[in-house]
């Protein structure tokens, strides 16, 4: 069976829905957006705490990382969403567009922060994130820690603590399907395909022409295909395409198209480690007295969308300097003012909070690798966690930090003892210990697919360097990691990529 159309975007996640969206606003031509999952016309994905159920659901790709030497052989879970909207539709929905210097100091023609602020404009209007409202008291809390107002979100720029913004609308999920996709749809035949798992992609004289499925369908693009798969997929399809290093794809049996030794290097994300608090009327969580409220929670919000259910876990957190000095902030925090376990289950008894530090800005590097050509064997995905020393000392600082912040939030009557790791793990060795038994990420993994010059993989226009007719747009080509969530960026690259291709093929 054979498809046309002028694009094709594979990949209807944060970055792809935006992308194809953007195409065909732009009148490139017939885009075809494709998505290995389902609709995201679930009610779980609509409501903001269903994320609790989504995670390792058949709407995750579910992957494994490998064993983690920095974390003593451990392997973590590595969620990406696997539906339309992709990780959008399975995140916590934190909005931040990260630091200014974060462009900057990718020193990639075009990509400074005055080059990016407009595309993140232009999907803000459509996306209008905002505060959530009616968070739990422990998040209202929080402002006060770094003399800020409960107005006023958290900033990466500097230190401050509170609500976060999220893309949410009316209490409802509002994802790049929800504001970019669906839209196009309609006004600009913009055509989706769902169910559309990719192979790997043909050229002709190393110009990218056609987009395989692996139940056999062969989609034609006339003009040409924009990647969209993200940190993970991206690179995959790319290296069971023939473009990668030479030595990997000859190994296993894959015909080169393009050497380019950098595909798959750079993985990277924010890692991190948190503290658990638990104790009566602190959080919300499983207890006697709870639950009749959580009897009565999916009613609460169906009638008057507030209440836990309204809830994306994650309110609120801060940004501040690990080692408390007068420097900028180099570390996030997410609070979750839900009871969660520390002991291995997914749920458990009891009233409590969590609150996390992630390191803004790692210097460990993995990188992602085929196991074999066949699409439905998962890719070796080496995250390098704590690599560099630097990593576990400034996590390390961050954790102590946390807790002198934590003791001084104005939790009132809300406020819990810390049980794990527990006040008892207080030197730097057994903190350190306790971030290798227990150190994750925050699931923003970035960078297989780094732009640049030179060896780069993509060009600082987003496309593949080596063959024609090949974008790719999504957090992939970040050549590191932005100081905070990633979702925004990723949509902003979504938007940038059909502004290169209108102008430079028309």
């Amino acid at each position: 069976m054979s498809t046309n159309a002028d694009f094709i975007v594979v990949g209807a996640g944060s970055s792809g829905c935006i992308a194809a969206a953007e195409l065909a606003r732009r009148g490139a031509g017939r885009v075809l957006l494709l998505e290995a999952g389902p609709s995201d016309s679930h009610p779980l994905v609509k409501m903001p705490f269903g994320l609790a159920w989504l995670m390792g659901s058949k709407r995750d790709w579910r992957f494994k990382s490998a064993p983690q030497k920095g974390l003593g052989g451990r392997q973590l879970n590595v969620h990406r969403g696997r539906m339309l909207g992709g990780s959008g539709s399975i995140n916590s929905m934190v909005w931040f567009r990260g630091r200014r210097d974060d462009f900057d100091g990718w020193s990639v023609k075009g990509w400074a922060w005055l080059d990016v602020e407009p595309a993140f404009e232009a999907v803000e209007a459509k996306l209008q994130p905002k505060q959530m409202t009616g968070v739990h008291p422990l998040v209202q809390a929080l402002s006060g820690l770094f003399g800020g107002n409960a107005d006023q979100a958290p900033t990466p720029e500097y230190e401050s603590a509170g609500t976060f913004c999220f893309n949410m609308q009316n209490a409802r999920r509002w994802s790049a399907a929800d504001a970019f996709m669906r839209p196009a749809q309609e006004a600009y035949d913009l055509k989706v395909r769902t169910g559309a798992e990719v192979d790997r992609l043909e050229f002709e004289n190393e110009h990218a022409k056609r987009v395989l499925l692996i139940d056999g369908t062969i989609l034609t693009a006339a003009k040409g295909i924009v990647l969209s798969a993200g940190s993970i997929g991206s690179p995959a399809i790319l290296m069971r395409s023939g473009v990668g290093p030479v030595s990997h794809l000859q190994e296993l049996g894959i015909s080169v198209v393009h050497g380019s030794d950098e595909v798959g290097e750079n993985l990277h994300d924010h890692p991190a480690a948190g503290l658990h608090y638990a104790g009566p009327h602190s959080g919300y969580g499983l207890t006697l007295s709870q639950i009749p409220a959580w009897m009565l929670a999916p009613f609460h919000y169906f009638f008057t969308r507030k209440g836990r259910f309204a809830s994306p876990t994650v309110e609120g957190g801060a940004f501040f300097n690990a080692r408390g000095e007068a420097g900028e902030p180099d570390v996030q925090c997410h609070f979750i003012p839900f009871m969660l376990d520390w002991k291995g289950s997914r749920f458990t008894h009891g009233s409590g909070y969590f609150a996390d530090v992630c390191v803004c800005r790692p210097k460990s590097r993995g990188r992602l690798r085929l196991v074999s050509a066949d699409p439905n064997v998962a890719p070796d995905i080496d995250l390098g966690l704590f690599q560099e020393p630097d990593d576990v000392e400034t996590l390390l600082a961050g954790l102590k930090r946390l807790r002198e912040l934590m003791n001084k939030a104005a939790f009132g009557n809300h406020r819990a003892p810390e049980v794990s790791p527990g006040p008892a793990v207080s030197s730097n060795e057994a903190i350190r210990q306790h971030i290798r038994d227990h150190g994750a990420t925050a699931y923003h993994p970035v960078g297989t697919l780094r732009m640049g010059e030179g060896n780069a993989p993509v060009t600082p226009r987003l496309a593949v360097a080596g063959v024609s007719g090949l974008w790719v747009a999504d957090a992939s080509v970040m050549p590191s990691i932005t100081s905070a969530n990633t979702n925004a960026p990723s949509m902003m690259i979504g938007y940038r990529v059909a502004e290169f291709i209108s102008e430079d093929i028309g």
